[in-house]
This record gives structure tokens, sequence and C-alpha cells, in this order.
């Protein structure tokens, strides 16, 4: 490994390689997630071009060295770790605009594209990516993991707005999966082959993305439920209503109690009610929004308890209100007591199951004894736990784990899935297992292993070389 990465140093430039310690902790390790291998990656190597990647692949292939990308470094299910070592591919300098297309509404870019700037430096032409993961995510990591964010009620996910890619297969091959038309039916669909493969299959190097028009106008209201069953059980019923939301996102009362405590300047302006509370984001025309808004809320009142539903009155107010759903992650992390972890999961469920399952969650991280908290993209019937433990407490992290492995148990036995945008990395392969079965599971290591025979894409990732146990108990 190490001589593959002084090669690669020769070919690209001894700037273009890092071996220094605290970068490889940087890359290998992420405070977001409890799925991390205690493997480093021997060097992180930083391309600049497509001709770079190919080289670096080479390399890799020819000594069987593991290629890992490394996008932003916030995804959550360890799918950047690296548990067999190897080359960390970091496309931090791979962040241009390669083209943008105003009348075909797309656009092409490098996987390093940050999608906040992408969407800052377009919104001139009135055009806009519309998917809303964390605001460091890069297109790459959006592309691996088939993202999605607050935004996937109205919009999709990830797979919805990749047009194309352009690979580089573990052997250095360069491949395009299809050309630039939205329409398209010529050959298999190789695109989506590659969107959420998390990197196994071969790495990304430029993205042609869908654009969408920017809303006329947006808006959003927060009211808050007296209880965690009023508050989803009145998501249902909005999600059934018709009504265009753009977003429906939940909260809990320890998310709101937390923001309180410990949010932004912004959030702490107001005191918020310390209940289970969902935010709605409304877009279309002015008028359009006041009306969905007026209907939003009489649909709620029954669930409410009397509780006030809150409208932003300005841009200020509207930016305010949604902060503190977007920073929710974010300060969970940073006060989180010294010496815990945070464990954070996903599933997804069919819509008229949300309310159940959420409550069976809650009901059983409640009993922990611990910080739990639960928070979600409930429009698309997608939510998460958050627990924070002491990994140091055997006992306490196997009951969060058990817990963590009911909710995933309980999202299959209701049609759900064990991962609704986070992927599988290596904290869900068990469960994927469980959700799929050995037999798709064998045919999606044929695949992997029919375009990467010597396995060093992204190694010990969604599942491994051999068939993995079915999880006991």
């Amino acid at each position: 490994m190490l001589d593959a990465a002084k090669e690669i140093a020769h070919v690209l430039g001894e700037d273009a390689v890092s071996f220094d310690a605290d970068v490889l902790e940087h890359h290998g390790h992420s405070d977001w997630s409890t799925s991390n291998s205690s493997e480093r990656a021997v060097a992180v190597v930083y391309p600049r071009s497509t001709d770079d990647v190919v080289r670096i692949a080479q390399i890799c292939h020819e000594r069987r060295v593991p290629m890992v990308p490394f996008g932003a470094g916030s995804s959550v299910e360890g799918n950047f770790s690296q548990p067999h070592s190897g080359i960390c591919i970091d496309f931090a300098y791979m962040d241009k605009v390669i083209a943008f297309h105003p009348d075909d509404m797309d656009v092409v870019v490098q996987p390093g594209v940050n999608w906040v700037d992408l969407n800052s430096r377009i919104a001139h032409a009135g055009l806009f990516a519309p998917l809303d993961p964390s605001p460091t995510a890069t297109i790459g990591g959006m592309v691996s993991t088939n993202c999605s964010g607050t935004n996937a009620m109205r919009y999709g996910t990830m797979k919805d707005w990749v047009l194309n890619l352009t690979v580089v297969l573990a052997d250095g091959t360069i491949i395009k999966t299809r050309r630039r038309p939205r329409k398209n039916s010529a050959g298999y669909n190789l695109t989506s082959l590659f969107v959420g493969a998390e990197g196994t299959l071969g790495i990304v190097t430029e993205v042609t993305l869908k654009l969408a028009p920017i809303p006329q106008d947006t808006s959003v209201a927060v009211v808050a439920f007296p209880s965690i069953g009023d508050a989803a059980a009145a998501a249902s019923k909005l999600i059934r209503s018709g009504i265009q939301l753009a977003a429906l996102e939940m909260m809990d009362e320890a998310q709101m109690r937390l923001l309180n405590q410990h949010g932004s300047e912004t959030v702490r302006k107001r005191h918020w009610a310390e209940q289970p509370t969902l935010f709605l984001k409304f877009s279309g025309t002015t008028d359009a929004i006041k009306s969905d808004a007026s209907r939003a809320s009489s649909i709620i009142k029954p669930f409410s308890g009397g509780s006030k539903f809150h409208f932003a009155r300005s841009k200020q107010d509207e930016h305010d209100l949604w902060a503190a759903r977007k920073e929710a992650l974010f300060t969970m992390v940073s006060t989180r007591p010294p010496g815990t972890e945070i464990w954070s999961t996903d599933v997804a469920v069919p819509v008229s199951r949300l309310p159940e399952i959420i409550e069976l969650s809650k009901a059983e991280c409640g009993q922990l004894g611990i910080f739990a908290s639960v928070i979600g993209h409930v429009g698309d019937g997608n939510f998460h736990v958050a627990m924070l433990y002491d990994p140091s407490n055997a006992e306490q992290k196997q009951a969060v784990a058990r817990c963590v492995h009911n909710m995933m148990d309980r999202a299959l036995e209701m049609e759900g899935t064990v991962s609704g945008e986070h992927a599988i990395g290596i904290g869900k392969k068990e469960c994927l297992v469980d959700e799929l079965g050995e037999d798709t599971i064998e045919l999606m290591r044929t695949l992997k292993l029919a375009m990467d025979p010597k396995w060093v894409m992204n190694p010990g990732k969604v599942f491994d070389l051999k068939t993995h146990a079915k999880r006991e108990g």
C-alpha cells in the first residue's frame, strides 16, 4: 500500500499525497457515526481530474490496494471508513462546474462540488438542484449514497436528478453511463447502477444533474403537539390531503428542549414549545401558499391540542423557523457529553404505518435512560433515531444496539426499508441481508465481482466478499 502511495506521489506530484497522521484520522473516523472501523488508510490522495483518478486506479488495481472515495465526510453509516486500509481518495480539488446548460435545465459538475455552493452559482438563471442533505455534502457523496433530505417529499431522491455519470472503473477504464437527454431507453440503466453503490463499483468523476425552477415563493410553518403519536397522525393526514408541501419534518420534545438550551443565537431568539413539533415547508405562488397553509392548519387542528399554528410572517421569520430543523444534528453532536458517542440511523416505511413505528421506536428509546431523540423526514415515511451513549459501558451499548435492530425489524415487518437515505456502509450490512435475502445479495455480489474482481473498490461496504451470516436474536 505504501508503495502504491509513493508511486501515485511520483505520478501526480508530492503535494497530491498526504501521509500526515491527523489527515488520515480525519479521513478515517466520523463523530457523526457509530459505524467506524479501527483501521486507517496509509495515505490520502487528492486528484484534480478524471485522468488523475485513472492513474490512481491503475496503480491501486495493479497492486491490489483498496481505494476508498471521500467526499465531505458527513455520511453516518461508515461509508468512507477503511476496514481494509488502502488509499483514501479525497475529491476536494475536483470542485469545478464543467458546463451549465440553463436552456436544457442541467449542469455538469465534478464530484467535489458542494450542493449549496452550486445552487448559489446558478440561482441567477432561476434554477436549482432541489436535494437538501447536510449543507456540507458534496455531489459525489450525494450520488454515492443516493441521498435526499428535507425536500424529498416534493422532489424525490438523488437518483431522480442524475442524468448521467462519468465513472472510472477498478482497472482505470473510463465509462459514461449514458448521454445528456432527459429521456433515454438505450441499453441498461447504468446510471442507476452507480447511484447508491457507495463507490463499490467505480469512482464517479463527473455528474450531469437535472435542475428544477426555483419556486416563485416559499414559506414555512411550525406547530407543536401533545404527543409524538398526535404529531405522526397529523403528518399522515397531511400527506394524504393532496396539499403540495415541499417538506414535512418532525422533531420530538427532546430535540426541542436541546434547541432551547444549545441552539444557535438565531434559533434561541424564540422559546420553543418542548413538545413534538412538525415543520412544514410550502412552495409555489404566494396565493397558493396562503391557501395551502390555511388548509394545513385546519387539518392539523384536531391533533394539536390547541397549539398555535406559527406561519412565517417574513422571509427572516421563515429562515429563523426553519433553522431549528436544519441545526438539529449539528446541535446534538456539538453538545454531547465528553466520552459519549452518537448512534444515528434511519428507516423508512409506507406512510400509513409511520405513526405506529414512530410511537413504538420512541417508547423503546425512552426506556434506555439516555438522551434519545426521534427526528425525520416524515413527509416520505422516513425518520431517524439518535441516541447518545457511553461506548465503554458494554451493557448500555448492547441495549442501544438492540433498540436499533428492533427498529430495523419493525420497519421490515411493515414492508419498509432499513435505510431511507444513508445507504448501508459498514453499519447495516446484516440488516440488508434481512431486507433483501441471500439470493438478492448474491446477485449484487456477482455484479461486484464482474466489475471489480480484485475487490479493491471501497471493500467491506454494503456486503462482504463471502455471504454475511444472518443476524441472530
